[in-house]
């Protein structure tokens, strides 16, 4: 049975994130009931670390969304997060089983589990397996083999893997929470991805980068597929730190300072355009200190986000290869004049994005994961369903041609 209500919960550095959405499928999309927001504790570069810290705030988010909604919440979708995901490329090879040499559904998912089956090191799962192309009797470039003929099936696939402690601690946590997991955990880039990133953008080539509180991930995609991605353990909360640390100041008053006064607009000059004084003051904090200076903290640290992603764009031979370029999503995607920089530093169009055109929630990048979670959910059911009535439909061929003369 479909389920129009789902709730998603998105567990990040800076904060717990839950949205409950009913899909109105003549529409075509879903309205949120619910979206709560909770600032995060014992969670540290996406991974939790302390689980015992982060079950009160999942509750009270939990009690906030469900006051919102006026219904119970008792089981969620789930995303994880963290440079310890990875990526392996993979194969699988089987024979066409059926006489008529008609690849059926059995023969997909046998080639999938062959991509699967590969020695992995210790502590080391696949969460994850993304299908890049079929190949059948060596002819590639296959998105859906369903129903074509064929001897041999191949598939092309990137598996996604996971530290197998901290899915553990994530699963542990969720579950004291007293909440149950719906399907498969998703890898938090690919949920991001789904909420921000269209089919056209996909296939073209483009690269989504989120900028978090402590990692900042990269998915780049071409001809509608995930080609690889990164994620970095570097996120907004350092610049917080470095400025911090720069301006000899409370991590609080260094979160405002880069709010208020953080910027990269550049002037046709190359300089940093300032408006009224040229130093940034705190009256009750008794500082003062140079636009200049802010400027240059927090520069040098967006450069050392994007120098990682030029250098793993370089590393899949994709720098300068993407026509829909690079798409900002996050938290820290909001800083003013981000755009402008990045299309310079890489050489590629820019542009941020948050989840669009969704009832009852602003265009807000921080709940972009959360919302790429319902997407997706929705989209798995409907495709299920969808093989199910072909299934049917081939069982009822089967049984009418047993009485056929």
């Amino acid at each position: 049975m479909k389920s129009n209500i789902l709730t998603a919960l998105d567990i990040g550095s800076d904060s717990v994130k839950l949205v409950v959405g009913q899909q109105v499928p003549r529409k075509n999309s879903f309205d949120v009931l619910a979206a709560s927001k909770i600032p995060s504790r014992g969670v540290r570069k996406g991974e939790v670390v302390r689980v015992k810290k982060l079950i009160p705030i999942i509750d009270a988010a939990v009690e906030d969304a469900e006051k919102q909604a006026g219904l119970r919440i008792k089981k969620c979708l789930l995303s994880i997060n963290g440079n310890h995901l990875s990526t392996i490329a993979s194969k699988g090879l089987v024979s066409v089983s059926r006489a008529d040499q008609k690849i059926s559904e059995e023969d997909i998912q046998r080639v999938v589990q062959q991509t699967q089956a590969l020695k992995l090191p210790a502590n080391k799962e696949v969460l994850d397996t993304v299908q890049r192309e079929f190949i059948i009797d060596g002819e590639g470039g296959i998105k859906e083999p369903l129903g074509l003929h064929g001897m041999r099936l191949e598939l092309e696939a990137l598996l996604v893997c996971v530290f197998s402690p901290v899915l553990d601690n994530l699963m542990q946590v969720v579950e004291e929470a007293g909440l149950r997991i719906e399907n498969d955990i998703v890898p938090a880039p690919l949920a991001t991805a789904r909420a921000c990133l269209n089919f056209e953008q996909k296939d073209l080539g483009v690269a989504l980068v989120e900028i978090g509180a402590e990692t900042t991930s990269l998915s780049v995609f071409e001809e509608g597929s995930l080609v690889d991605f990164l994620v970095i353990p570097v996120g907004s909360a350092n610049i917080t730190n470095d400025i911090a640390i720069g301006l000899r100041t409370e991590i609080e008053t260094a979160e405002n300072i880069k709010k208020d006064f953080g910027s990269l607009i550049k002037s046709k000059k190359g300089r940093t355009k300032t408006k009224g004084k040229n130093n940034i003051e705190i009256p009750e904090k008794d500082l003062v200190c140079p636009k200049k200076k802010l400027e240059s903290i927090i520069e040098s640290r967006i450069a050392e986000i994007f120098n990682q992603v030029e250098k793993e764009l370089k590393r899949i031979s994709k720098q300068d290869l993407l026509p829909a370029g690079i798409v900002l999503t996050g938290g820290g995607s909001l800083l003013p004049g981000i755009e402008e920089y990045v299309k310079q530093k890489l050489k590629l169009p820019c542009r941020l994005a948050g989840p669009d055109d969704i009832s009852g929630i602003s265009n807000d990048p921080s709940y972009a994961g959360a919302i790429g979670l319902l997407l997706r959910a929705w989209e798995t059911e409907e495709e299920e369903r969808g093989s199910l009535v072909v299934d049917s439909g081939n069982l009822i061929k089967r049984i009418i041609k047993i009485f056929l003369p």
